[in-house]
Protein backbone atom coordinates (compact mmCIF):
# COMPACT_ATOMS: atom_id res chain seq x y z
CA UNK A 1 0.00 0.00 0.00
CA UNK A 2 2.69 2.35 0.77
CA UNK A 3 3.67 1.89 -2.89
CA UNK A 4 -0.26 3.60 -3.80
CA UNK A 5 0.07 6.40 -1.94
CA UNK A 6 3.70 7.16 -2.71
CA UNK A 7 2.68 7.29 -6.41
CA UNK A 8 -0.62 8.33 -5.66
CA UNK A 9 0.64 11.54 -4.08
CA UNK A 10 2.90 11.84 -6.74
CA UNK A 11 0.11 12.01 -9.32
CA UNK A 12 -2.60 13.87 -7.47
CA UNK A 13 0.41 16.68 -7.49
CA UNK A 14 0.55 16.22 -11.13
CA UNK A 15 -3.35 16.29 -11.51
CA UNK A 16 -3.53 19.07 -9.72
CA UNK A 17 -1.31 21.28 -11.23
CA UNK A 18 -2.89 19.51 -14.55
CA UNK A 19 -6.55 21.02 -13.40
CA UNK A 20 -7.55 17.07 -13.12
CA UNK A 21 -8.10 16.62 -9.19
CA UNK A 22 -11.40 15.75 -9.87
CA UNK A 23 -10.26 12.66 -11.42
CA UNK A 24 -7.24 11.88 -8.97
CA UNK A 25 -10.06 12.25 -5.99
CA UNK A 26 -12.64 9.57 -7.58
CA UNK A 27 -9.33 7.02 -7.66
CA UNK A 28 -8.38 7.68 -4.58
CA UNK A 29 -11.14 6.07 -3.30
CA UNK A 30 -11.31 2.97 -5.62
CA UNK A 31 -8.18 0.96 -5.41
CA UNK A 32 -8.98 -0.83 -9.16
CA UNK A 33 -9.57 2.55 -10.44
CA UNK A 34 -5.62 3.99 -8.86
CA UNK A 35 -4.36 1.25 -10.78
CA UNK A 36 -5.52 1.56 -13.96
CA UNK A 37 -5.15 5.51 -13.82
CA UNK A 38 -1.14 4.82 -12.55
CA UNK A 39 -1.00 2.53 -15.65
CA UNK A 40 -2.26 5.02 -18.02
CA UNK A 41 0.38 7.70 -16.47
CA UNK A 42 3.12 5.42 -16.75
CA UNK A 43 2.25 4.46 -19.98
CA UNK A 44 1.76 8.17 -21.02
CA UNK A 45 5.14 9.00 -19.57
CA UNK A 46 6.59 6.53 -21.93
CA UNK A 47 4.99 7.27 -25.08
CA UNK A 48 5.99 10.94 -24.17
CA UNK A 49 9.57 10.36 -23.06
CA UNK A 50 8.28 12.37 -20.11
CA UNK A 51 11.92 10.94 -17.95
CA UNK A 52 10.91 12.57 -14.48
CA UNK A 53 7.65 10.81 -14.56
CA UNK A 54 9.03 7.37 -15.23
CA UNK A 55 11.81 8.37 -12.82
CA UNK A 56 9.07 8.52 -9.91
CA UNK A 57 7.33 5.38 -11.21
CA UNK A 58 10.96 3.66 -11.18
CA UNK A 59 11.65 5.20 -7.29
CA UNK A 60 7.92 3.91 -6.12
CA UNK A 61 9.29 0.43 -7.42
CA UNK A 62 6.25 0.20 -10.14
CA UNK A 63 6.49 -3.00 -11.93
CA UNK A 64 8.51 -1.76 -15.35
CA UNK A 65 7.27 -4.78 -17.11
CA UNK A 66 3.69 -3.92 -16.43
CA UNK A 67 1.41 -4.88 -19.89
CA UNK A 68 -1.64 -2.94 -21.49
CA UNK A 69 -4.30 -4.90 -23.45
CA UNK A 70 -1.98 -5.22 -26.24
CA UNK A 71 0.57 -6.40 -24.50
CA UNK A 72 2.79 -3.38 -24.91
CA UNK A 73 5.52 -2.51 -21.76
CA UNK A 74 6.95 0.82 -21.26
CA UNK A 75 9.85 0.05 -22.94
CA UNK A 76 8.00 -1.19 -26.50
CA UNK A 77 6.47 2.20 -26.50
CA UNK A 78 8.87 4.61 -25.87
CA UNK A 79 10.76 2.71 -28.54
CA UNK A 80 8.07 2.60 -31.06
CA UNK A 81 7.53 6.52 -30.19
CA UNK A 82 11.35 7.38 -30.59
CA UNK A 83 11.93 8.71 -27.46
CA UNK A 84 15.66 7.48 -26.82
CA UNK A 85 16.18 8.87 -23.42
CA UNK A 86 13.39 6.83 -21.99
CA UNK A 87 14.35 3.98 -23.33
CA UNK A 88 17.65 4.80 -21.87
CA UNK A 89 16.09 5.16 -18.70
CA UNK A 90 13.98 2.28 -18.55
CA UNK A 91 16.52 -0.28 -20.05
CA UNK A 92 19.00 1.38 -16.84
CA UNK A 93 16.36 0.40 -14.26
CA UNK A 94 15.72 -3.17 -15.77
CA UNK A 95 12.91 -3.29 -17.91
CA UNK A 96 13.18 -6.18 -19.87
CA UNK A 97 14.20 -5.13 -23.42
CA UNK A 98 13.29 -9.49 -24.50
CA UNK A 99 9.60 -8.92 -23.55
CA UNK A 100 6.89 -9.42 -26.44
CA UNK A 101 3.51 -8.17 -27.14
CA UNK A 102 0.74 -9.90 -27.93
CA UNK A 103 2.02 -10.50 -31.28
CA UNK A 104 5.43 -11.55 -30.34
CA UNK A 105 7.21 -8.08 -31.50
CA UNK A 106 9.61 -6.17 -29.03
CA UNK A 107 11.03 -2.94 -28.68
CA UNK A 108 13.57 -3.67 -31.41
CA UNK A 109 11.15 -4.71 -33.69
CA UNK A 110 9.36 -1.38 -32.99
CA UNK A 111 12.23 1.03 -33.37
CA UNK A 112 13.08 -0.96 -36.79
CA UNK A 113 9.66 -0.50 -38.21
CA UNK A 114 9.79 3.46 -36.88
CA UNK A 115 12.95 3.82 -38.52
CA UNK A 116 14.29 4.72 -34.98
CA UNK A 117 17.95 3.97 -35.81
CA UNK A 118 19.79 4.83 -32.45
CA UNK A 119 16.67 3.53 -30.32
CA UNK A 120 16.95 0.34 -31.73
CA UNK A 121 21.33 0.33 -31.65
CA UNK A 122 20.67 1.29 -27.69
CA UNK A 123 18.42 -2.10 -28.03
CA UNK A 124 20.94 -4.04 -29.42
CA UNK A 125 23.23 -3.93 -26.85
CA UNK A 126 20.62 -5.94 -24.17
CA UNK A 127 20.87 -9.44 -23.91
CA UNK A 128 18.45 -10.88 -25.62
CA UNK A 129 18.58 -13.14 -28.68
CA UNK A 130 19.38 -11.21 -32.15
CA UNK A 131 16.83 -14.39 -33.75
CA UNK A 132 13.91 -13.81 -31.71
CA UNK A 133 10.59 -14.26 -33.36
CA UNK A 134 7.37 -12.62 -32.99
CA UNK A 135 4.01 -14.60 -33.77
CA UNK A 136 4.66 -14.51 -37.95
CA UNK A 137 7.84 -15.76 -37.48
CA UNK A 138 9.58 -12.80 -38.35
CA UNK A 139 12.80 -11.87 -36.34
CA UNK A 140 14.79 -8.38 -36.22
CA UNK A 141 16.70 -8.98 -38.86
CA UNK A 142 13.68 -9.85 -41.12
CA UNK A 143 12.25 -6.27 -40.17
CA UNK A 144 15.45 -4.35 -40.98
CA UNK A 145 15.75 -5.91 -44.85
CA UNK A 146 12.21 -4.87 -45.16
CA UNK A 147 12.49 -1.92 -44.21
CA UNK A 148 15.92 -1.55 -45.86
CA UNK A 149 17.70 -0.43 -42.46
CA UNK A 150 20.94 -1.67 -43.51
CA UNK A 151 22.98 -0.02 -40.93
CA UNK A 152 20.83 -2.04 -38.41
CA UNK A 153 21.58 -5.10 -40.61
CA UNK A 154 25.05 -5.31 -40.29
CA UNK A 155 24.74 -4.60 -36.38
CA UNK A 156 22.41 -7.20 -36.14
CA UNK A 157 25.10 -9.85 -38.07
CA UNK A 158 27.59 -8.58 -36.11
CA UNK A 159 25.33 -9.66 -32.92
CA UNK A 160 24.76 -13.23 -34.60
CA UNK A 161 21.55 -12.79 -35.86
CA UNK A 162 20.83 -15.35 -38.93
CA UNK A 163 20.41 -13.55 -41.86
CA UNK A 164 19.02 -16.80 -44.02
CA UNK A 165 16.66 -17.56 -41.16
CA UNK A 166 13.29 -17.66 -43.28
CA UNK A 167 9.68 -16.62 -41.98
CA UNK A 168 6.88 -19.16 -42.53
CA UNK A 169 6.74 -18.18 -46.27
CA UNK A 170 10.55 -18.32 -46.95
CA UNK A 171 11.38 -14.37 -46.57
CA UNK A 172 14.67 -13.87 -44.67
CA UNK A 173 16.75 -10.74 -44.13
CA UNK A 174 18.77 -11.12 -46.99
CA UNK A 175 15.90 -11.76 -49.31
CA UNK A 176 14.06 -9.05 -48.04
CA UNK A 177 16.99 -6.62 -47.54
CA UNK A 178 17.15 -7.55 -51.59
CA UNK A 179 13.87 -6.53 -52.20
CA UNK A 180 12.84 -10.09 -52.66
CA UNK A 181 9.66 -10.55 -51.07
CA UNK A 182 7.36 -13.93 -50.50
CA UNK A 183 3.69 -13.63 -50.31
CA UNK A 184 2.72 -17.04 -50.26
CA UNK A 185 4.75 -20.43 -49.09
CA UNK A 186 7.01 -21.87 -50.85
CA UNK A 187 5.43 -25.28 -52.47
Amino acid sequence: MRFYLSVFLAFVSFNVLAGSDAQASQASQDPAALKAQLQDYYFDAARRGDVPMLETFIEAGYFLDTRDGKGYTALILAAYHGQGAAVERLLAAGADACAQDQRGNTALMGAIFKGEVQIARTLLAANCSPDQRNGAGQTAAMYAGLFKRVELLDALKAKGADMNAEDPLGNSATRLASGEIRTAAPR
